[in-house]
């Protein structure tokens, strides 16, 4: 693939109001977490970080029009507070393109969160709620070889917010890392798809802002919701996750 790289950035949920003003939509969301890390890959022979990227935005909750495999080069699912295992309209859309895509050898595949679960399930694998309970804010992936060799580090740190998982790696797929809550952080096959359980695209205070939401409304409990804001604003390796993404994009 060569420049301008189009990307696809399903959106499948609408950030809180206040991420939402700011960002306009997951859309804007990734936007700003694929430039940073466009500027940061330091490749501008390849990828310009100004010019280099079309990224559009597709809401599939709402609408059911999906983009043209012709017309991109990869798409990108997003998180969400949904389930990926419910067997519902919109979602059950998202599969059956996502095994469109999958059934193809050109366009590739983004997976966060949500969308890494998603695509566990285009896969034919379990996907469902964890025995562990919630991983909330910056936690450490441990790398497997095949993950050190891509990230080229031992371990990521990558901000958290499930408690859904992916129940074990699909046939032919290379596992990337796990957590002591989740043993499916990552999948891979080259040239074909990354995805990853956690958030690069989220700041401290998006997660800030997430858990004080799910704080007030009784999804987190006090101590869960002490815990993750404690470490909400701990380094992470969003930007340079983006980076090996958009790496991955551009190999021929």
């Amino acid at each position: 693939m060569h420049p301008p790289l189009r990307i696809a950035v399903l959106e499948c949920d609408t950030p809180l109001d206040s991420i939402n003003r700011q960002y306009n939509g997951y859309g804007g969301v990734f936007r700003t977490l694929l430039t940073a890390s466009a500027k940061a890959l330091n490749q501008p022979e390849k990828l310009n970080p100004e010019t280099g990227l079309e990224i559009t935005a597709w809401d599939i909750v709402n609408d059911d029009k999906y983009p043209k495999l012709e017309e991109i080069d990869a798409v990108l699912l997003t998180g969400s507070k949904h389930n990926s295992f419910e067997d519902i309209p919109w979602i059950n859309r998202l599969v059956e393109f996502t095994q469109q895509v999958l059934a193809q050898n050109r366009v590739r595949i983004l997976g966060i969160c949500f969308g890494h679960q998603i695509v566990g399930r285009a896969l034919g694998t379990k996907v469902g709620r964890s025995n562990a309970g919630w991983e909330i804010a910056v936690c450490d992936m441990d790398l497997t070889e095949q993950g050190k060799k891509l990230f080229g580090r031992d371990k990521i740190r990558i901000q958290q917010m499930h408690q859904d998982i992916v129940f074990e790696y699909p046939p032919n797929v290379i596992p990337l890392g796990s957590s002591p809550r989740c043993a499916v952080q990552g999948m891979y096959t080259p040239r074909r798809f990354i995805t990853v359980q956690g958030h690069p695209e989220f700041t401290g205070d998006m997660v800030t802002t997430i858990v004080g939401s799910r704080a007030e409304s009784g999804i987190f409990k006090p101590d869960q919701a002490r815990d993750a804001l404690s470490r909400a604003h701990n380094q992470h390796d969003g930007v340079d996750i983006g980076a090996v993404f958009l790496k991955f994009l551009l190999e021929d």
